[in-house]
């Protein structure tokens, strides 16, 4: 099973893959959309049906109630205390029963001029629902999707520290846990980025509801007094009732129900004010585990192996890990594209060279596979750090990496950084490598010992014992 190591930090931080569902905000909302859209159908039914009892009179008059007779549906996403719109409809089914008998002439106007008024609305609410639907829908799946790929990678890292741990360190230049952890942040950043767009789309739906859901209860305030003024030509008795309707409507504020809804739903609705997401704040499993922690890292310059080329030496972020390569990236960079090293040397079988004040070399094989693989065999590279003291702290850490010795990071910082006082250092007139135990002197490259008849002339002879880690 992979190693899953907890720390403070990850005690402290957001999970990598919150176990909240992004569709909940945007399911709520649908559902509210919902009851609204079934509030209107209720008023639109209950008109209808009245427009139809105007014929029948009194005995006609028991199938309007029989319209608003069954409580609304998604009921719980409306205020019960009187004064909303739960209130309203339970108001109508009281004036209702009184309303026995009616007149036949108010028949034409209220399908002519309430009708069509209630309908309007339930063609917006429908269309609201399909913008929520379609918008809300592209941003969870994207949501989704960047999760998932963001977890594979995760139980990828805990894999290959589980293997780090059981092999001793001896892996692939694919499998080496630091680059895993690099392509862990990589998509933990674009899960990030794609999490907090779809919080912002929905915060902007979620203050939009407020101003929308007013304009539904003014147009159901308007239909209802529209209405009201073709039933008070009728007896006393049914002006009283619908105006009583009107008035427990018009009692409604226009932010009651909404504001309500806010308070009853705030643990499911999005705080606007809360902090968005950001990937220093997240922790995952085996995120600080020894094998992903650089020996060295920083910039360094290389020079170029093309004969022909000006540029002379081209700068590269260069990193030395516990599992012994020294790998080369662009650059330091996580978000812009998955950071697959572009240059993979395996320090044991390499031979390092000693440092002439900024510059040491290491000869080498690229074994990163990669399409870009720069070398196509083993070839010496020349490196050139700032300052001859960091060439130096770059030279003492390869050189553990590369023998026998402890892998402990090297005690300065992780990126290489500039001395402030430059160590004068005499240059010396050759190169000293190591593989393993081997001596190799090289006034420009490291090769093996065997080919080396005596020392130059000003070389500091060395034997094999003094060499090896």
């Amino acid at each position: 099973m992979p190693n899953r190591q907890a720390s403070t930090s990850s005690a402290m931080s957001d999970d990598a893959i919150p176990g909240t569902d992004p569709n909940d905000t945007s399911s709520l909302l649908a559902e509210r959309l919902q009851a609204w859209k079934h509030c209107v159908g209720y008023l639109e039914d209950y008109v209808s049906a009245t427009e139809k009892v105007q014929k029948a009179h009194a005995k006609e008059y028991e199938k309007v109630l029989k319209t608003i007779n069954n409580p609304l549906k998604e009921g719980h996403h409306f205020d019960q205390s009187l004064g909303g719109i739960a209130g309203l409809f339970e108001n109508m089914r009281q004036n209702t029963q009184g309303l026995a008998n009616t007149h036949l002439e108010t028949e034409k106007n209220i399908k002519g001029s309430v009708l069509p008024i209630l309908d309007r609305l339930h063609k917006e609410i429908k269309n609201k629902s399909k913008e929520l639907s379609s918008g809300a829908s592209k941003g969870a799946k994207e949501v989704d999707k960047a999760r998932n790929t963001t977890q594979k990678h995760i139980e990828l890292l805990g894999q290959q520290t589980a293997n780090f741990s059981s092999s001793g360190g001896k892996m692939s230049s694919s499998e080496d846990p630091y680059v895993v952890r690099r392509g862990v942040l990589h998509r933990l950043s674009q899960q990030v980025m794609h999490e907090n767009n779809n919080r912002h789309d929905l915060i902007s739906v979620q203050n939009n509801f407020a101003q929308f859901e007013q304009h539904i209860i003014e147009v159901i305030q308007q239909a209802l007094m529209t209405f009201n003024q073709f039933v008070t030509g009728q007896a006393q008795k049914q002006q009283e009732l619908y105006a009583d309707m009107l008035a427990t409507a018009q009692r409604v504020p226009p932010e009651f129900e909404w504001t309500n809804f806010t308070q009853r739903s705030s643990a499911m609705l999005i705080d606007p004010n809360s902090p968005e997401r950001t990937v220093e704040g997240i922790a995952f499993p085996n995120q600080d585990h020894k094998s992903t922690k650089p020996l060295i890292e920083g910039t360094l310059e290389r020079k170029s192996r093309n004969k022909l080329s000006f540029s002379g030496y081209s700068t590269g972020y260069y990193v030395v890990t516990p599992s012994k390569f020294l790998h080369e990236f662009k650059d330091n960079d996580n978000l812009r594209k998955d950071p697959v090293p572009e240059l993979s040397i395996y320090l044991p079988d390499a031979v390092i060279g000693s440092t002439n004040r900024e510059k040491f070399n290491v000869k080498g094989k690229d074994v990163s596979k990669g399409i870009g693989s720069k070398l196509s065999g083993s070839s010496e590279i020349a490196f050139k750090a700032h300052s001859p003291s960091d060439a130096q702290k770059w030279y003492e850490v390869i050189r553990s990496a590369a023998g026998n010795g402890p892998t402990a990071a090297y005690s300065s910082e992780p990126t290489s950084p500039v001395s402030p006082i430059e160590q004068k250092q005499p240059a010396p007139l050759q190169t000293s490598g190591v593989t393993g135990g081997e001596t190799v002197a090289s006034p420009v490259a490291a090769i093996p010992s065997s080919a080396v008849e005596k020392p130059a002339v000003g070389a500091t002879p060395t034997t094999p014992a003094a060499e090896k880690m």
